[in-house]
């Protein structure tokens, strides 16, 4: 029998082990005990968010499948869905970038075709320590390369994401990854262990001893003193993974086929517990007859092994062979191990005798359940930012380069162009605009998907950061042309056991859910990483939204860049003079302050309804949202990306520092031709939303000027040549160690 001092040693609380004597009746042996303690560890069950998440808005009429299942899926129309799931893969990340972003990208991937979908897009959220750093650089270098190469190799394209530096991700860096499926509403598929004496198949690649304790790795903090630290990393093969999809997407086409999971975090213990307990039967299984790569491995290596690419099947009795054919085919294995029980146990077997016998859903759902302290950190009260006594800039000029020589401003162009952006033909929109546009083949229809963050606002103010964060993702869809319809979520913070970090988390998912209800965007499934911290710091509060929308007809989207001299240049929505949490008052005057820019839901929702209308009725040529750098670095982007300048004058009571580059939010830039700017205004007022003539679009030199009072109270004249190089060079530069 295990003893209490061997759960302490296996991450399990007193409380936790109490709870698993009580379950059982009796002491555990070694084997039920390292069960209980990976699918109790926070990665699996969630004990420190669950009471927190129960607050989001989960459902809609476009909603089919909601939160629980391997994936979320929404309706789109024409009796197509789309399946989409975010994860995360922080702390292999931080110790092997390479295989742990990979295998990040295949574990997602599983997570979809799971449900009968064919996986058509990647995503990816990045977030490393300064540049300058010689271990960020490599995590970052990494990571890139891990998504990339399997992404490129499986053939699925990398259509969008984000990448982020900043010194609170130095320790820990944060690697979340996103994948999009598409399936017709009768091929889907739920992860059920059901039909009693059906039979419980391990399909793909041989177990070994990689992955080990990974679930429990991935619920504590990053430490140097751990020397077991590199056990649970997984090692990916993603052309096994290509056959794998495909020899699933074959089987799910059969009729006898009951339920598909992936053997994700915690392998096959929660594959075979998570499937029973949703159809509330049992499994019982056999560790002996799962096909293995390494030798002499112990019941529980087998149960808890993460070695990738694998997949739980259940069909009905009789149609083994069947599978065994389909999956040879592909060149993959495939074996029974288990029946489907009525009993509710996970019984396991080692050559035919009972080495562990728990309920099944007490792994799955019966972890005691934590709710922490919350306790506001004192840092919030010290972060009032007085304008009034903040430098003006000499050179407006020279602030505007300087910011696009910012990596976090900068194009991202060397990170994107290391994936295949248009594998499977479907590609309408590269990376590098504000978000992806997808078409759906034999419709009309298109999709949008996008990925963002912005854990400085969380940080700032976790509430008003939250809500930021679902209204920045929905506004990169709008400005595409389409309307958002649901989103994944992947919840990214320090150690929930300290009340400051609690509270972060606390006051991030009330944001998120407030935002999510107004705007009447549901979220359909996600992910929650806690102990993203190391000896010395602790990671911004960061929720990742991954988010997809519809276009009816995707001929019709729109694009962010300036498309022909002449048009006028307009701003939907209203400047204001906020300026803290921006990147100009962070990076170039060195001020960490806020509050972060204020967020009235009811204006966000009008200016992106009034967007989607004005791109629907073709009024507008180019539409692209101000965020990370303010009015001036949104026109400059549109500015780049159409290879075509602007000229303006913009007339304003606010110091023209804070009106360039202040991040107030709900602002969208649209170019348009002059016979349809009367069309916009009447919609604009329609709508009760703001709409400013900023200038208009011109060859070759980006040229703003600010007037107070009738006189010119600053002013931005820069080439577009100059700041275009700028923006190109900036991450290589630090990369490469290159000019």
């Amino acid at each position: 029998m295990a003893s209490r001092d061997e759960a302490k040693k296996l991450g399990l609380t007193d409380l936790e082990y109490d709870e698993i004597l009580k379950i059982l009746g009796r002491e555990p042996n070694y084997l039920e005990l390292t069960l209980y303690s990976v699918m109790w560890s926070e990665h699996c069950s969630y004990k420190n968010s669950k009471v927190v998440l129960k607050r989001l808005p989960t459902e809609g009429p476009q909603v089919l499948q909601g939160p629980g299942e391997n994936a979320g899926i929404v309706d789109i129309g024409e009796n197509l869905a789309i399946v989409m799931k975010v994860e995360s893969h922080n702390h292999p990340s931080a110790v092997e970038p390479y295989q742990g972003a990979a295998t990040g990208a295949g574990g997602v991937i599983r997570d979809i075709f799971a449900m009968g979908a064919r996986p058509i897009a990647l995503l990816n959220s990045l977030r490393f320590g300064s540049l300058d750093n010689p271990r960020a650089k490599f995590l970052f270098k990494g990571a890139v390369a891990g998504i990339g190469d399997y992404g490129n190799v499986i053939g699925i394209p990398t259509i969008g994401g984000e990448v982020y530096f900043d010194d609170a991700y130095k320790e820990n860096p944060l690697v979340n990854a996103m994948c999009v499926g598409i399936i017709r509403h009768d091929k889907i598929v739920r992860g059920k262990a059901a039909g009693i004496g059906n039979s419980v198949m391990v399909v793909g690649a041989a177990t070994g001893r990689d992955g080990m304790h990974g679930a429990s790795f991935a619920s504590g903090e990053l430490s140097d003193d751990n020397p077991d630290q590199g056990s649970p990393m997984q090692v990916g093969d993603p052309f096994k993974e290509k056959q794998l999809m495909e020899a699933c997407l074959e089987l799910l086409e059969k009729e006898w086929v009951i339920g598909v999971q992936d053997m994700g975090a915690a392998g096959v213990v929660s594959s075979t517990c998570e499937t029973a307990a949703r159809a509330g039967s049992g499994i019982e299984l056999d560790v002996a007859l799962v096909h293995q790569r390494d030798e002499n491995m112990k019941p529980y290596e087998i149960m808890i092994s993460e070695s990738q690419e694998r997949m739980l099947v259940i069909v009905e009795k009789g149609h083994e062979d069947d599978v065994k054919q389909i999956f040879k085919k592909w060149g993959l294995e495939a074996e029974k191990f288990g029946t489907v029980t009525d009993d509710g146990m996970l019984r396991i077997l080692e050559n035919g005798k009972v080495v562990g016998e728990v309920p099944a859903k007490s792994l799955a759902e019966g972890v005691p359940i934590v709710k922490r302290e919350s306790k506001r950190p004192s840092y919030l009260d010290n972060l009032t930012v007085d304008i009034s006594k903040l430098p003006e800039p000499d050179d407006l000029n020279e602030v505007l380069l300087k910011l696009f020589d910012l990596p976090n401003i900068a194009s991202k162009a060397y990170v994107y162009n290391q994936f295949d952006q248009t594998a499977g033909t479907d590609t309408v929109v590269s990376p590098g605009s504000d978000a992806a546009v997808l078409r759906i083949k034999g419709s009309k229809k298109g999709i949008a998907v996008s990925i963002d963050g912005n854990g400085y606002y969380c940080y700032l103010d976790p509430y008003e950061g939250g809500k930021q964060v679902v209204a920045e993702a929905a506004r990169n869809l709008v400005v595409t042309g389409a309307k958002p319809l649901a989103l994944t979520d992947g919840l990214n913070f320090g150690n929930p056991e300290k009340p400051e970090v609690y509270y972060q988390f606390e006051e991030c998912i009330k944001g998120i859910s407030e935002a999510s209800k107004d705007l009447g965007i549901p979220v359909i499934s996600g992910n929650v990483s806690f102990y993203n911290e190391g000896k010395e710091s602790t990671v911004y509060p960061t929720p990742i939204i991954g988010m997809v929308g519809v276009l009816e007809d995707v001929n019709k989207h729109c694009t962010m860049e300036f498309k022909k001299s002449g048009d006028l240049v307009v701003l939907l929505g209203e400047n204001t003079d906020e300026i803290g949490g921006s990147v100009y008052l962070k990076e170039i005057l060195n001020i960490v302050g806020g509050p972060a820019p204020r967020l009235n839901l009811d204006d966000e929702l009008n200016v992106q309804k009034c967007c989607l209308k004005a791109i629907e009725l073709g009024l507008v040529n180019s539409a692209h949202d101000v965020s990370d750098g303010g009015l001036a670095v949104a026109l400059a982007e549109c500015c780049i990306a159409g290879k075509l300048g602007f000229e303006g004058e913009i007339e304003a009571d606010i110091r023209p520092d804070v009106l360039l580059f202040g991040e107030g939010q709900s602002r969208i830039i649209l170019s348009l031709s002059e016979e349809n700017f009367e069309a916009l205004n009447q919609l604009a007022k329609e709508m009760n939303v703001k709409l400013s003539v900023l200038g208009k679009v011109k060859p070759d030199i980006i040229n703003v000027r600010i007037r107070r009072n009738g006189s010119v109270a600053g002013e931005i004249n820069v080439s577009l040549g100059k700041i275009t190089e700028v923006s190109k060079n900036a991450i290589k530069r630090r990369v490469e160690n290159v000019r």
